[in-house]
């Protein structure tokens, strides 16, 4: 008993020294988004610094105050959930089923939709850019949900994502339910789907945050201040303010970080387990 004591003593400075590194680590990592907040609650100066000079002058109401100089920031961030949700469950529907299909079924040109699947990860958005544009502009949908949402619902990393998890479940589970009489919708959705939640959590989080994070193509269909995504609003927000008053550009920043932010608290264990589930499956 003594021995293993003093095993565990000896040890001290080394954990010590491994949470020392990985909390300075952390720190360094969230200055950016410690500095913001010290800059919101500094109040309005011309001379901001990296910590404000009187902690007990903190300026907290500079939160609802930004709420005050521009009320469509509500809508903004409105606008952000909506679609970062429509395309979400788009990108959950479509990868679902065609890693389904990749997956279970052997058919001609399997491996040649995978290979198409894998290859659009390669292609820039601004590739087609040009080629959605018009093809939103033709169907009227400039400053709507649908034009928002449509060209990003399906996704070639999660069918990828979807289809190595889907390998790692046992083909007996499948074999067993047709057995039984079930029918191939049904097992997809019945028993494939809620066997597969960490990795649909996993493709929920990041294409939320991906969505919610857009800026080149909400600013393109968009024309009117109420159609407006965070992301753009944000800047029309910092042109209005004159570039000058850097707390509220700060705290509107850390209002429109701050769905993200805990979103991806709240889903990190399953976006690390999700993405690391299928790593053995071929």
């Amino acid at each position: 008993m003594n021995a293993y004591a003093g095993v565990r003593q000896s040890r001290i400075p080394y954990f010590a020294m491994v949470y020392g590194l990985l909390i300075l680590t952390s720190l360094i990592l969230l200055s950016p988004l410690l500095f913001s907040l010290s800059l919101a609650l500094q109040g309005p100066t011309i001379s901001p610094s990296l910590l404000p000079p009187d902690l007990s002058k903190l300026d907290w109401g500079i939160f609802l105050s930004v709420f005050q100089d521009e009320p469509l920031i509500a809508r903004w961030i409105l606008n952000s959930f909506v679609v970062a949700t429509g395309v979400t469950l788009g990108v959950i529907f479509t990868s679902s089923l065609f890693a389904y299909a990749l997956a279970y079924f052997n058919f001609p040109g399997k491996t040649l939709l995978l290979f198409v699947a894998l290859g659009s990860l390669m292609i820039p958005f601004e590739a087609t850019l040009i080629a959605n544009y018009l093809l939103i502009a033709e169907w009227k949908w400039m400053n709507t949900y649908q034009g928002l949402i449509l060209p990003f619902v399906a996704s070639g990393f999660g069918i990828f994502l979807m289809r190595q998890y889907f390998l790692t479940l046992p083909r007996e589970l499948y074999d067993a339910a047709m057995v039984d009489g079930c029918n191939r919708f049904r097992y997809l959705w019945l028993v494939l789907v809620p066997l597969s939640r960490p990795a649909i959590a996993t493709l929920a989080v990041y294409t939320f945050l991906n969505t919610w994070n857009q800026f080149y193509w909400p600013l393109l269909i968009t024309n009117t201040n109420e159609w407006r995504t965070t992301q753009v609003g944000i800047t029309i927000f910092r042109s209005f303010e004159g570039g000058a008053v850097f707390n509220t550009q700060m705290a509107a920043t850390l209002i429109v970080m701050l769905p993200t932010l805990l979103l991806l608290i709240l889903g990190q264990r399953q976006l690390v387990s999700g993405l690391t589930s299928g790593a053995l499956k071929g």
